[in-house]
């Protein structure tokens, strides 16, 4: 293991390089404009793969954008791992923000800036080059590996769960092993052991058949908008508590084991206000913040849509207004049972004097893994070497749909090692993603190889 570490540390120039080529590549999976990059780009993945020696690689065609497999067997009595990442990446845009050219890498203060370099290009290349220094320094890995890198995770992974469906056999693992998340705060080595799931709702309400002047009308037909601020208004109770009926239900209590270990995580709530330049911080009675960041449903009105909003003034009752509302869900809710929930509250607390309408628009299931794992625990074991300090244990509270679709389909374990930071600007102008992560990235999976290889 050590001569592994030490070719680490020996190629760290060239495997920057390499991920600067991998950076230039503006692989942009929602603009048709770029289907041309998403091609070069599954190109550049498989070819890397088959370099770095997969015995062997194949790209599959989609609907939408092609899924790169790479494939090394050793032995089939060691473990199999399944190495998930994904090759596309967001919009630039407003591109007047960036400090540099987006595709046009640049290292600056220990940061690697340009599009895609924490989310996902940087993360899943770590993986890409522990495999590399094995093959090189020992010639055989200590386990076998497939990779599985798509181009459609910033467009919520059309393709992926169908493929998943139909090469089951193909993709059939241990464990799958996922860099797409972040580490608590800068040095602290992390697992990330949960995921909230999502439930995302659209709510209209209509009054009148055509707009009408305020003057004539005000005071005699309902206003939608207004209608539509109660509706939101009833939807939290003074101690910010959702109010839909059966909401918290089949919502599972934090264990003591992990209320430990996130009171270890030494939370700061004035630093994380100061940050964000609000005066006091805001949510559900009875938890921490961090407890109500990762591990508690949530409700929030993300835009509201009604009458006039240009500059200047229009006296006017809107015939509509409307809303999206995102539900993020923890362990063991289920996004249909929500939505069904939702939608008869929203009608029972709409007044006759308007009609509502409501979608449901898109949900993902929460996922949840077992801290005692053994394959957690070794992963944990991992970047606690790599760091060089006590790995801590936190849940994510954004979603990732597709770990579920592993974790059921698959019937393996997830670990959840991120390497990135939430400040790193992933979606924002001037993504970055710290070079100290990235290598320090490359020996936790080699050294998680170590660690399991003799399950």
């Amino acid at each position: 293991m050590k001569n592994v570490l030490e070719s680490i540390d020996q190629n760290k120039e060239r495997y920057l390089d390499e991920l600067k080529d991998y950076l230039r590549i503006p692989s942009i999976s929602t603009l048709p404009e770029s289907k041309q990059y998403i091609i070069k780009c599954s190109n550049f993945v498989a070819d890397e793969l088959k370099r770095i020696g997969m015995d062997k690689t194949e790209i599959f065609k989609t609907d939408n954008h092609p899924i790169v497999y790479g494939e090394k067997f050793t032995d089939a009595k060691k473990p199999t791992v399944l190495i998930y990442g994904h090759y596309d990446v967001q919009p630039v845009d407003p591109l007047e923000l960036w400090s540099s050219d987006p595709f046009d890498p640049v290292v600056k203060d220990g940061k690697i800036y340009a599009r895609g370099a924490n989310d996902n290009k940087g993360q899943n290349f770590v993986h890409m080059k522990s495999v590399e220094a094995y093959l090189n320094t020992k010639g055989e890995l200590p386990v076998n590996v497939k990779f599985l890198i798509e181009g459609e995770e910033e467009i919520g992974s059309i393709s992926l769960a169908k493929f998943i469906k139909t090469h089951k056999e193909l993709l059939k693992c241990d464990v799958v092993l996922i860099s797409d998340t972040s580490i608590y705060a800068p040095n602290v080595p992390t697992i990330n052991y949960g995921l909230r799931g999502l439930c995302y709702m659209e709510v209209e309400v209509i009054a009148a058949n055509r707009d009408l002047h305020s003057g004539s009308f005000g005071g005699g037909v309902a206003n939608p908008i207004n209608e539509l601020a109660r509706i939101i208004a009833k939807l939290h109770d003074k101690n910010f508590k959702v109010t839909i009926p059966g909401f918290y239900d089949d919502v599972i209590k934090l264990s003591a084991k992990e209320k430990e270990n996130y009171r270890k995580l030494n939370f700061s709530d004035s630093k994380f206000a100061k940050e964000l330049k609000v005066k006091e911080l805001q949510g559900e009675k009875g938890y921490s913040t961090l407890e109500r960041l990762s591990a508690r449903p949530t409700l929030d009105c993300n835009g509201i849509v009604g009458g006039f909003i240009q500059e200047g003034a229009k006296t006017v009752l809107p015939s509509k207004a409307s809303t999206k509302i995102s539900m993020r869900l923890v362990p063991n809710q289920n996004p249909d049972k929500i939505a069904k929930l939702f939608t008869k509250y929203i009608k029972e607390i709409t007044p006759n004097t308007v009609k509502v309408n409501i979608k449901n628009l898109h949900g993902g299931l929460p996922f949840l893994v077992t801290l005692d794992n053994k394959y957690i625990q070794a992963a944990a074991n991992a970047v606690s070497k790599a760091f060089g300090g006590k790995t801590m244990f936190t849940r994510e509270g954004g979603s990732i749909p597709i770990v579920v679709d592993f974790a059921n389909l698959l019937k393996a374990p997830v670990i959840l090692m991120g390497l990135g930071l939430d400040t790193d600007d992933i979606h924002s102008p001037n993504e970055h993603f710290h070079l100290s992560n990235f290598y320090r990235g490359i020996k936790s999976s080699a050294l998680l190889f170590d660690e399991i290889k003799n399950f």
